[in-house]
């Protein structure tokens, strides 16, 4: 198991590698200069220019990403055009807010998800499998931002249950906190249980027609036991799959809404470093989501050992 880790770990650099060219290419391609947004309009040509070279801004292309991937990969990953603060710091700073978010998004697609697909299959063509597939269907269709705003509407605006834009930190009040998440939560969690919901019922139909399940049934097994120790056991790969991708999705997804929210996250700082365009800020963000993104994989295929016996990352 440590090898196979090991080895999955080093495969991360190639990734990274073509990652970093790839954003870097990107971002600078982007229309604007990061000095004449940080000056305004009426910075004069010299001033620009002033500027420009003291940023490094006036070197040729490849120098500046030669210069930016060697600090990289010894763990810097530069300052910030506008605030000179160090990238790593900003991450840093605003990376558990959003890594919050997203896990109690998963809990919440995960919690509404696989009863639904459970009662979905095993209640097959009845009109409980119907309602489940309505609700699947009304969480793929609706968009995140629209359901943010939906539930501002409903349940800040009207009832005022939850606050409608912020964030506070779990270690400053642990209400406060699950309150200030509890609707961007939902409406990304919401999203992600249509989908989950889906693949669950779509693997849980599968197993339940195999033999063994009969077999077990015949031998005087209970429904509860068939369903949550065998079938669903034997249904996980496919729907610990969808959830790993689902939570590089999410990465994405955050950006709109912590915007709407108001949470000072990464994908809310993604956003104003674009607007600003803040180069270093841009490519340590993008960096640090496939960094995530990567290990989440790794984990994923890990998980696949504990619930398939047959998985063996030992071998070989």
């Amino acid at each position: 198991m440590a090898t196979y880790i090991a080895k999955r770990l080093f495969s991360m650099i190639p990734v990274l590698l073509v990652v970093s060219v790839v954003v870097f290419l990107l971002v600078h391609l982007v229309p604007g200069d990061p000095a004449a947004v940080m000056l305004g309009s009426e910075a004069t040509p010299q001033q620009l220019a002033e500027l420009q070279e003291e940023l490094g801004l006036n070197k040729p292309l490849l120098e500046q990403f030669l210069n930016w991937f060697v600090h990289m990969i010894s763990g810097d990953l530069g300052n910030s055009l506008v605030s000179d603060k160090e990238v790593t710091t900003l991450i840093i700073e605003r990376l558990p807010a959003t890594m919050a978010l997203i896990l109690y998004a998963l809990l919440i697609s995960v919690v509404i998800a696989i009863p639904l697909g459970i009662i979905s299959a095993v209640r097959h063509n009845t009109r409980w499998d119907y309602t489940a597939m309505l609700v699947a269907l009304i969480g793929v269709s609706i968009p995140n931002f629209w359901a943010g705003l939906l539930l501002i509407m409903a349940f800040s605006l009207h009832l005022g249950w939850f606050p409608s834009t912020g964030y506070v930190e779990i270690t400053k009040n642990i209400w406060n906190h699950f309150a200030h998440l509890a609707l961007p939560a939902f409406a990304l969690g919401f999203l992600q249980a249509g989908i989950v919901t889906r693949m669950t019922r779509s693997s849980m139909l599968e197993v339940l027609k195999q033999d063994y399940i009969r077999t077990i049934r015949a031998k005087g097994g209970t429904e509860k036991v068939v369903i949550l120790k065998h079938a669903l056991k034997n249904s996980m790969i496919p729907i610990i799959t969808i959830i790993g991708i689902n939570f590089g999705l999410l990465l994405g997804g955050t950006v709109v809404v912590e915007t709407i929210f108001s949470i000072p996250g990464i994908g809310q700082l993604l956003v104003q470093s674009v607007f600003n365009r803040d180069y270093p800020v841009i490519q340590g963000v993008i960096l640090c989501i496939a960094v995530i993104y990567v290990l989440i994989s790794l984990m994923v295929d890990l998980l696949y050992a504990y619930f398939d016996p047959k998985i063996d990352y030992n071998e070989g």
